[in-house]
């Protein structure tokens, strides 16, 4: 291990990546989910009633955030706000109602005889209500706000009837609001697992001898501290981790391409823990050439552009500032050290999934602007984010500089979940 590596591992929290082998906490933070954020994003959102339709083999993205994930016939999830109080309740098949009732997730579970209709009794149920919207998952922009599906859409419509159809609603506000906070609790297990994370591509660097390792076995030896530790990828397997000593790939698999001395290496690694919260973190790493004891001065310089921009990006994030204003503070930086255009997101949420659902913080140099970058950070919020810059190398392809990390947003503003990368890790050259 080089020198530089050990004062990086160093600086790490010491983690235990085996603790996350044992039960996972997430049954206990759902219920507290549902109990405690779920009323708030109803009211936010401006809707009465959230309602889930789940079934078995092709569920619902969010089936496990509200309890329907062992559902076998199809059954009705509803959250709703009345006279002050907040109810949640599902109608569940009778061969799964037993067991839903037991975990005590939900305020009321209404049995459902295998000959009826989940969708049929809640669709009566709510006709009884005064509900005027109803929230249903169906959206063009949100993946995981977008689980309904036709055949439901259309027995929910048949049973609700012309009147209470008209009420039905995307529940894209619900799911932001929802899934765009983390609880204190969640955010104690990212930053166990961002520590772990950073530390195995600090020690991946130390397994490489320029002229004879590949960008692929520096993937392979993650593979390998992932497969030990029991836990997954935080995006497609394929493409995680993306190792690349070369020209900028983008999202992409690492190559068989041998690790020089003279390159720099870019590993973009996230990790799933307890199957249910992910990291994305970028570490960067110079392979010195024979007599060199530091990367060459215009190496250094874009290492510092890159981490001027990141700071810029990192003091722009706090309460009540907009996805895009986080990114044009970057963008200024990129500007003035004069880096290429890019065409990335400074940032994004991350959390149950790696684009998770929030603000973007892009958009301020785009030809058009997705709309959650005209959204405000809040605290809870957690997100990935870059500081780049990018040149070109000698064979004129880009090569960038995009010195990922993680934070959460708090009243002050951001929190690194773990020290971000200072200096550039060192490989030696025989």
């Amino acid at each position: 291990m080089k020198t530089l590596s050990l004062l990086l591992l160093l600086a790490l929290p010491i983690v235990a990546s085996a603790q996350f082998s044992g039960p996972s906490p997430w049954p206990e933070i759902r219920k507290k989910r549902i109990a405690t954020l779920l009323p708030s994003a109803l009211k936010k959102a401006n809707v009465d009633a959230w309602l889930v339709i789940c079934r078995e083999n092709n569920n619902d993205p969010l089936a496990d955030h509200v309890g329907c994930e062992n559902a076998g016939q199809t059954a009705v999830f509803l959250f709703y706000n009345h006279q002050q109080k907040f109810h949640s309740m599902a109608f569940s098949p009778a061969g799964e109602a037993t067991a839903l009732a037991d975990i005590k997730l939900l305020d009321e579970v209404i049995p459902v005889a295998r000959s009826g209709s989940a969708i049929a009794q809640a669709a009566e149920f709510i006709q009884h209500q005064k509900f005027d919207s109803i929230a249903i998952n169906m959206s063009t922009t949100n993946a995981q706000a977008d689980g309904i599906s036709l055949t439901q859409y259309r027995q929910l419509t048949s049973y609700l009837g012309e009147t209470f159809s008209q009420r039905l609603t995307t529940a894209d506000e619900v799911i932001y609001q929802w899934l765009s906070i983390k609880l204190p609790e969640e955010i104690a297990i990212m930053r166990d697992a961002a520590a772990v994370t950073a530390q195995w591509q600090i020690e991946a660097y130390g397994q490489i001898k320029p002229g004879i390792t590949t960008d692929a076995d520096v993937a392979r030896f993650l593979k390998a501290k992932m497969r030990e530790a029991g836990v997954g990828d935080a995006w497609a397997a394929a493409q995680n981790p993306n190792v690349n000593s070369g020209t900028d790939r983008g999202h992409s698999h690492a190559t068989n391409k041998v690790i020089q001395a003279g390159d720099v290496i870019q590993t973009d690694f996230g990790i799933r823990v307890y199957d249910r919260w992910v990291t994305d973190i970028q570490r960067f790493a110079y392979v010195l050439k024979k007599g060199e004891t530091q990367p060459p001065a215009n190496i250094q310089q874009y290492w510092k552009n890159a981490k001027q921009g990141r700071q810029a990006a990192f003091l722009a994030m706090k309460p009540g500032a907009k996805g895009i204003e986080v990114d044009a503070a970057q963008r200024q930086v990129m500007d003035e050290t004069g880096s290429l255009p890019l065409m990335w997101s400074t940032g994004h949420p991350v959390g149950y999934v790696a684009h998770d659902t929030g603000p973007n913080l892009g958009g301020s140099k785009a030809v058009s602007v997705r709309p959650a970058s005209q959204r405000q950070l809040t605290t809870g919020m957690t997100f990935a984010f870059d500081g780049f810059y990018s040149w070109l190398l000698d064979n004129g392809q880009p090569k960038t500089i995009s010195v990922e990390e993680m934070v959460h947003i708090t009243e002050k503003g951001a929190e690194f979940l773990i020290p971000p990368q200072q200096d550039l890790i060192l490989i030696e050259s025989d």
